[in-house]
């Protein structure tokens, strides 16, 4: 039997104990705190992400007006080309816009112009206008802005409007073109922070974005009301379809001097097409991408009847250059509690002649729908049509012949001449000459001034 001593417990024990470690030794070296290597990799990286997306950018020519239009068919590309545009002043503090009006027809006939519905754009009445001009009738229908061929956003500088990453990397790849790779370094080393302050003040005072036009009754009004003086079409009558009621009631009731006769085609407080369901993700995707997806909708709820190149046309029309931000924008500024009968029996609408043109083709509720608004115009003409809600090319001569035959009932409109002012100097001149009793000399010298040749024009 094995007898263990006090000795040999104790060397065991300082055999099994783990060594003790130093305090000082136990403490771990502080780390290097300088930010030099971190700041100058993560310039070099941003730097190069930058480069990359802006080089990116440049190849992509999505947003490019003049790429767009020559994707487009050929249809599309000849009305545009039939057409002119107009500059005009939506709101005081933005850019002027340019605006697209097609015609038809003799200039000193009777002004025709027709308004579209949102979703929809002049190309939809293109066959209506060029037959109410083969009947002596001056046709025009506008697009509004933020569809068709009209602009539909606008450039806007400076604010901290939220933008996306490849347009933020745009602007810090121009702040380190203007400051210097090492400006936010050298600024660091120099007061230990960075200038996020200034950063963002430069970004923002140099910040430019396109901001989708959003249309209202106010906006509807000041376009029109520039078109109409542009043109010096006043007075005029008036064709509105769809939803353009809603948008044109304001101007109609601020200037009804100027209107002498409104006819609605299947109007309504909202849209034929189902605007919301563009801002549904993937959704929007879907129906915008895709021709069958689209036709399907326009086919269940505007028109069983158009093409697939119209209805092509009309979705590359919505979806090109911002037309569906535009579009979405402008469906919540629409007044969907406006009262037609109230509206229409106001003091200054009851005197103006109405004719409500009807799809006969549609649901019961439509047909349900023509029947209110002709009771809520007691005095308005009220007629049906074969075609639907959206208009056909091929019922384009039924719609313009009850146009025709509504404005050829009315009084011959009288135009609304200005005189132009007579310049200081030439009124001298005129007036020495009427002194002298030079009459030649009266003559020559007005023609001179303006140019106007033998006979005077206005």
């Amino acid at each position: 039997m094995a007898i263990i001593t006090e000795e040999e417990e104790e060397e065991t024990k300082k055999t099994l104990a783990p060594p003790v470690k130093d305090k000082e030794s136990s403490k771990s070296k502080p780390q290097s705190e300088n930010p030099f290597p971190f700041w100058f990799y993560f310039t070099l990286v941003v730097s190069f992400a930058t480069v990359l997306f802006v080089s990116l950018s440049v190849f992509s020519s999505h947003n490019d007006p003049r790429s767009w239009f020559l994707s487009l068919p050929p249809a599309l590309r000849q009305h545009y080309s039939d057409g002119r545009t107009i500059k005009v002043q939506v709101n005081p503090d933005e850019s002027p816009i340019e605006v697209f009006v097609a015609e038809s027809g003799s200039i000193h006939s009777e002004n025709v112009i027709v308004i579209h519905g949102l979703g929809l754009s002049s190309y939809a009445f293109r066959g209506v206008i060029q037959s109410l001009g083969s009947k002596g009738i001056h046709a025009l229908a506008i697009d509004l802005p933020g569809n068709g061929f009209s602009d539909k956003s606008i450039l806007v500088r400076g604010g901290d409007r939220d933008i996306g990453m490849v347009a933020r990397f745009k602007e810090v790849y121009g702040l380190i073109q203007e400051k210097g790779v090492f400006w936010a370094f050298d600024h660091m080393v120099e007061t230990g922070d960075l200038p996020y302050e200034e950063i963002i003040k430069l970004q923002n005072s140099k910040r430019t974005s396109l901001k989708a036009i959003e249309l209202g009754s106010e906006e509807t009004t000041r376009v029109l009301g520039q078109v109409i003086d542009t043109l010096s079409l006043a007075p005029v009558h008036l064709v509105l379809h769809d939803s353009a009621l809603g948008l044109a009631s304001n101007w109609v009731s601020e200037n009804s001097a100027n209107v002498r006769s409104v006819t609605l085609i299947d109007s309504s407080v909202s849209p034929a097409l189902p605007l919301w369901v563009l801002k549904v993700p993937v959704i929007r995707e879907i129906l915008l991408g895709f021709s069958f997806g689209f036709q399907k909708l326009v086919s269940f709820r505007c028109s069983k009847e158009l093409t697939l190149s119209q209805i092509e046309a009309h979705r590359i029309l919505l979806k090109g250059r911002n037309g569906r931000e535009a579009v979405v924008a402008s469906l919540k500024n629409l007044n969907h509690s406006f009262d037609i009968a109230q509206w229409g029996n106001s003091d200054v609408i009851n005197g103006i002649p109405m004719q409500v043109i009807w799809s006969r083709e549609g649901s019961k509720e439509w047909s349900d729908e023509g029947h209110r608004v002709a009771k809520a115009l007691p005095k308005a003409k009220f007629v049906t049509h074969s075609g639907s809600r959206w208009p056909q090319e091929s019922k384009s001569g039924e719609l313009a012949e009850y146009i025709a035959d509504f404005v050829s009932l009315l009084p011959r409109s009288i135009r609304q001449v200005v005189e132009e002012p007579i310049p200081e100097k030439v009124q001298k001149l005129l007036e020495d000459a009427k002194a002298s009793g030079d009459h030649q000399h009266v003559h020559a010298g007005y023609t001179d001034a303006y140019g106007l040749g033998e006979e005077r024009t206005t």
